[in-house]
């Protein structure tokens, strides 16, 4: 990611990668180049991060090397303003983003169908249900990336 001052907000884009699957396999990834392409063309300004760009072949990563992504991108999570987390089903990777960027201030902002999952439903700061309802949004202006990190965000919670 690039330094906060090249950049004015940094989003990362978290969402399900292996999901459930007990075999060597990932759900399909279409879903980040379309968040990348449309945040990117609606926010030029942002850092956008996905995790998966530059570890395509992560499931074959022998454990140390997994381990070592793994952390880094939860420590990733932890500085971001904006996490936008694609969970159409249960992920338990990126509920742990979504609790690191929520547990030290960032915005959360998840497209999933699963509104009654608790982790989903108490650590995102806007919920959609699909992608075209998430994109929508952004689109008319009924939700912003503008950073929940601010001083005056955490001067609120003294």
């Amino acid at each position: 990611m690039s330094t906060q001052a090249e950049k004015s907000i940094r989003i990362f884009i978290a969402g399900i990668m292996q999901g459930s699957f007990i075999d060597k396999k990932m759900h399909t990834q279409d879903y980040r180049t379309r968040l990348k392409h449309f945040l990117e063309s609606h926010y030029p300004e942002a850092d956008v991060y996905d995790p998966l760009a530059n570890h395509t072949q992560s499931v074959e990563y022998a454990p140390e090397k997994g381990k070592e992504v793994f952390l880094f991108h939860n420590y990733l999570c932890r500085e971001v303003d904006v996490l936008i987390a694609f969970v159409p089903e249960a992920s338990m990777g990126t509920a742990i983003e979504m609790w690191e960027a929520w547990q030290n201030g960032g915005k959360v902002i998840t497209i999933s169908p699963m509104k009654k999952n608790w982790a989903i439903r108490f650590l995102s700061h806007h919920l959609f249900e699909t992608l075209e309802d998430f994109e929508t949004a952004i689109q008319t202006g009924k939700v912003t990336l503008n950073p929940k990190k601010s001083p005056s965000f955490f001067a609120s919670e003294k």
